[in-house]
């Protein structure tokens, strides 16, 4: 796999989103952006840049999403540098077969990212399955972050972590052959892939049309049904590897702040509370929200975020 990384940018005005339906009255101003394919290897990571001030934002996605999770909140952070891309295998990211999709891939995603933009110092904003992505590379380049914010997430095993009932079968190996049938069964995939989702509250009103969306990307060619299963099949190593990292947390001294949707079944307030207390310099907010916070509140998660403090370059 290649660390060198091109990019192509086109300049656009930012077009309405399948995310926003719910705002044609708003008077929120869209915001312009420069997108890029950034080349890892072979393969093409589609990203936005809106150009702006101070450390990037760094909006990243958990799996099945992708970046239009971020697309309410994206208007409200006003003048401030935004960067948002989708992980290779999701989204508008090219999605290659039999490609070693795994936490550690995703970190070289983020590098590349950055590396193309030429993006120095930021702000990592991870959701759901990005969080060991965000934390790993904030512990190894800590001189490059100027503040870590954690949106309903996860890193490590914790005491109330509860995984999706989908995951769970997805990451038994002895389900290996099921599994495999069932990718090639569109239909019994789709269902599963919605009930989870209704437990998580994707199908919930406020959340407009992110099923539908996530489904989509299951349902096209090429499937993101072969780097969600391997995803999965990481996530106990995954944990178990950063479980082993787990005291370092308490040597990271940038500004923290966790914004959960208390509402998350799975990455719960439990989950947040253990993030706060293991990172020393943290700061913890529970909203009256769901798993996607920067859905169901985007005005109240970007006040968070616009007000986070920020270490300066050292």
């Amino acid at each position: 796999m290649g660390s060198h990384q091109e990019t192509h940018a086109e300049h656009t005005s930012q077009h309405a989103s399948p995310l926003q339906e719910d705002r044609q009255t708003s008077t929120i101003q869209e915001r312009s952006y420069t997108e890029h394919r950034i080349l890892r290897g072979a393969y093409g990571i589609y990203a936005r840049h809106y150009a702006g001030t101070g450390p990037a934002f760094i909006l990243m996605h958990g799996f099945p999403d992708n970046f239009h999770i971020y697309d309410r909140l994206i208007p409200y952070l006003g003048g401030r540098q935004v960067i948002t891309f989708d992980f290779l295998g999701w989204g508008s990211s090219d999605k290659p077969t039999d490609y070693p999709y795994t936490s550690k891939q995703q970190e070289g995603d983020l590098q590349a990212v950055l590396d193309a933009l030429g993006v120095e110092q930021v702000v990592l904003v991870p959701h759901d399955a990005s969080g060991p992505v965000a934390i790993n590379w904030a512990l190894d380049h800590p001189e490059r972050v100027s503040a870590l914010v954690l949106l309903n997430t996860y890193y490590a095993d914790a005491p109330t972590l509860r995984i999706p009932e989908f995951i769970s079968l997805v990451a038994d190996p002895a389900y290996a052959a099921l599994t495999r049938a069932m990718a090639q069964e569109p239909n019994v995939a789709q269902w599963l892939l919605r009930w989870q989702g209704e437990q998580f509250g994707a199908a919930a009103p406020g959340q407009g049309t992110l099923l539908p969306l996530v489904l989509q990307q299951f349902a096209g060619t090429p499937s993101t049904f072969p780097p969600f299963i391997s995803l999965t099949r990481d996530l106990p190593a995954t944990l178990q590897a950063n479980t082993r990292r787990l005291a370092e947390l308490k040597t990271f001294d940038r500004p923290v702040r966790i914004i959960f949707g208390a509402g998350d079944p799975y990455l719960n307030p439990g989950v947040a509370e253990h993030f706060h207390e293991a990172f020393p310099t943290s700061e913890l907010f529970l909203l009256h929200k769901g798993h996607w916070p920067q859905l169901d509140g985007p005005e109240e998660v970007a006040r968070l975020l616009l007000s986070v403090p920020v270490t300066p370059k050292h």
